[in-house]
């Protein structure tokens, strides 16, 4: 139990809470559209593996990032306590962890559809290219919007078995990346003055905190919409429509206490978030 504690901080395991919801909501889409009736669901087994490869992805993918980030983490005083940096893992325990979450991965996204596991390859080199963006470009925010958007698109794919009128999840997908790119823009801003420092591109770095969160902003506000064109095209109901209204209060909150509480704004209401957007569509369709 000590050492699972370990690794489970090491991969932040506590953060599925983000990417699970999604994937659950392009599941609840897809399910609908296969059935071609509002409120049906893929068989229970489907479900389940959809837990198992999504939470074996995400842990791969983190796992990679704090491998990738390892060095910089380390010099980082907000991050030199994490379990590479401290030493309390080894780099062979860390790309051990990363082998066995990718091998359950491919296994489920091979045991739900085979067009999942074509595809599979996907996120996880758009989890590998992130941790790099930010040496070089401060759009790297954009780079985890993209790579976290995958999560609704693989929940089409597990229900539907196929790439056929995938845009129906379109709307959903866009959200994923306006709403990721924001909330990774206000987790950055506490690490501003390392980032400058080191080089780092990140937007609070290359902008400033203020400027940098205006950005954010604006990108939660194109999200907020984004659901409301979901709702419009496919939902509905009104029940899903105070699930719009709640994430849209989410987001201002979000906001709202994002320069004197990044912790709250990142952790907490986002996971708020993910669930409020599971249960619109939930309810929605």
């Amino acid at each position: 139990m000590p050492r699972f504690s370990t690794y489970a901080g090491f991969v932040k395991l506590e953060h599925t809470v983000f990417s699970l919801p999604l994937i659950y909501a392009g599941v609840r889409l897809g399910a609908s559209h296969v059935a071609g009736q509002a409120g049906a669901w893929p068989p229970a087994r489907v479900l389940l593996l959809v837990l198992i490869a999504g939470a074996a992805g995400r842990v791969m993918a983190m796992g990679l990032n704090r491998l990738i980030d390892a060095e910089i983490d380390a010099r980082n005083p907000r991050t030199k306590m994490r379990e590479l940096p401290r030493g309390v893992m080894t780099r062979g325990e860390a790309w051990a962890v990363v082998a066995v979450a990718g091998a359950v991965y491919a296994a489920g996204a091979a045991a739900i559809a085979p067009v999942c596991v074509r595809l599979a390859l996907i996120p996880v080199a758009l989890f590998a290219i992130y941790p790099y963006l930010k040496r070089v470009t401060s759009l790297a925010h954009l780079g985890l919007g993209l790579a976290w958007s995958m999560a609704p698109l693989g929940g089409w794919l597990a229900a539907t078995g196929s790439l056929e009128r995938i845009g129906q999840v379109g709307w959903l997908w866009l959200f994923s990346v306006l709403w990721v790119t924001g909330f990774d823009i206000i987790y950055a801003t506490m690490d501003e003055a390392f980032d400058r420092q080191a080089g780092l591109h990140s937007l609070p770095a290359a902008l400033g905190r203020r400027r940098a969160l205006r950005v954010s902003q604006a990108l939660h506000a194109l999200a907020f919409l984004s659901l409301v064109a979901l709702w419009r095209s496919q939902l509905g109901s009104p029940w899903s429509a105070a699930c719009v209204g709640a994430v849209g209060a989410c987001l201002v909150w979000e906001q709202a206490v994002a320069e004197r509480a990044p912790e709250l704004a990142f952790f907490q209401i986002n996971a708020a978030i993910g669930f409020l957007v599971l249960g619109l569509v939930w309810m929605g369709v």
